[in-house]
């Protein structure tokens, strides 16, 4: 049974959730670095991801023009590049369907054209590129020159959440936190907020704690719940909006507190690491 002060300020938390939700699309651009049109940049991952499917992509009948194409690209060529990864993703070449959609994409070599890079990432993901599977999922989340579907968001946010990535993590446990794409199930919003706090992920950690506080998806645990927020407090940048309302709602659990709880919640927060993804992230370390 919630006492005097806990019945007080649990309807402020339940606003500071709202709040925190609102701005999570716009981080979510920042994330990704939607510019010029909304043409998406992801962050680290277009450099390593050429070089490793140059490298790495091409089948043994086709290597010596996808090694020329990509040879071509890295020295500046590009729109010899483009020309001939074209030719090889009409061919069928799922690696190279992948570098022209890029392309499009930024423009590089090709006149940029959203519809176009969309028509190759879903060729070649219809032939099971995982790469290319993101890439068309992140265009489902935005709405970027396909309809928006937050049921196709789900799927492939799962499929990075799955591989480790601790922001698709967060965004997976906000969608089921909300039911947006996925049934609304707060448990399974506190399995992924988990897994993302446990990362490091400011975003997470202060979501987690707000869960602890609300008893929603795990039993109400004021130690937790300090713990938690104020790691992310701790953590996060002053940039960050929901800042000042983490170290207000931490300040509001602690008021409820025994001095012990309080002292073992500050043991916790300082013995906290934070643990690597089970397997590296498809989206790199951008933050």
């Amino acid at each position: 049974m919630l006492g005097e002060k806990e019945e007080i300020f649990l309807p402020s938390i339940d606003r500071r959730i709202t709040s925190s939700k609102m701005g999570e699309n716009a981080k979510m651009g920042k994330r990704l670095n939607v510019h010029h049109g909304h043409r998406i940049e992801l962050q680290g991952m277009v450099a390593s991801a050429l070089l490793v499917l140059a490298l790495l992509g091409a089948q043994a009948a086709e290597a010596q023009t996808f090694e020329e194409a990509s040879a071509a690209y890295k020295r500046g060529d590009f729109a010899v590049a483009f020309e001939s990864f074209r030719a090889l993703a009409e061919q069928g070449h799922a690696d190279a369907q992948v570098l022209v959609g890029r392309m499009y994409d930024d423009g590089t070599g090709v006149p940029a054209d959203d519809d176009e890079a969309v028509r190759w990432y879903r060729r070649a993901a219809e032939q099971g590129h995982d790469l290319a599977q993101v890439l068309l999922g992140l265009r489902y989340f935005l709405g970027n020159a396909i309809p928006q579907n937050d049921i196709e968001a789900a799927r492939w946010v799962r499929w990075i959440a799955e591989r480790g990535d601790a922001w698709a993590q967060f965004k997976l446990g906000s969608m089921h936190d909300q039911g947006k794409g996925v049934p609304q199930d707060y448990a399974e919003a506190v399995r992924w907020y988990r897994l993302a706090a446990e990362q490091g992920l400011t975003d997470a950690q202060y979501m987690l704690g707000l869960k602890y506080a609300t008893g929603r998806g795990v039993p109400q645990d004021y130690v937790q719940t300090h713990k938690w927020i104020n790691l992310a407090a701790a953590r996060s940048s002053a940039s960050d909006q929901w800042r000042e309302d983490a170290v207000q709602t931490r300040d509001d659990v602690a008021s409820t507190m025994t001095t012990a709880q309080i002292a073992e919640a500050q043991r916790l927060a300082r013995e906290w690491e934070p643990k690597q993804a089970s397997a590296p992230s498809p989206l790199g370390d951008a933050p």
